[in-house]
């Protein structure tokens, strides 16, 4: 009985410290969705998720689908959020991209990948967001984003 119950409290514990770290990413996913739809962007999807990971936004700009990957950190002290979009990461948001595109009908849309990357200091009220448009190519692909 005891050892069962220290392992549901470490269960809870860890638990809690999942949601207190996710939650600062969750937070940087709500403000880059609002400050897409200042810019004029329609939401499409936000946090997809399938077999293969999760897309934090989709939006639409015109005609363009646009697959939106938002980092989110305190500080830059450990280097600027946006570089930790690796080689790797892209090529499996591309596979996620088309994926989505395929499952809702949009491959004859153009589409690219932004990253949006909020820097929010712990107390600070407003974050830091930066937008980058176009940030990388289709990672493997060959060109199948136009």
């Amino acid at each position: 009985m005891g050892l069962r119950l220290a392992l549901s409290r470490w269960l809870r514990r860890l638990a809690g410290l999942r949601l207190a770290g996710s939650s600062l990413g969750r937070r940087g996913e709500e403000v880059a969705a609002g400050y897409l739809k200042r810019q004029g962007y329609q939401i499409l999807a936000r946090g997809d998720r399938s077999k293969l990971g999760e897309l934090d936004l989709v939006a639409r700009q015109g005609r363009t689908i646009v697959f939106v990957e938002v980092k989110t950190r305190q500080s830059v002290e450990a280097g600027h959020p946006a570089e930790a979009v690796s080689p790797a990461k892209q090529r499996r948001l591309t596979r996620l991209a088309i994926t989505f595109l395929k499952r809702y009908g949009l491959l004859e849309h153009p589409a690219r990948f932004d990253v949006i990357a909020v820097v929010w200091p712990e107390g600070q009220g407003e974050p830091a967001i930066e937008h980058f448009q176009d940030a990388f190519e289709a990672a493997g692909e060959g060109g199948f984003f136009s």
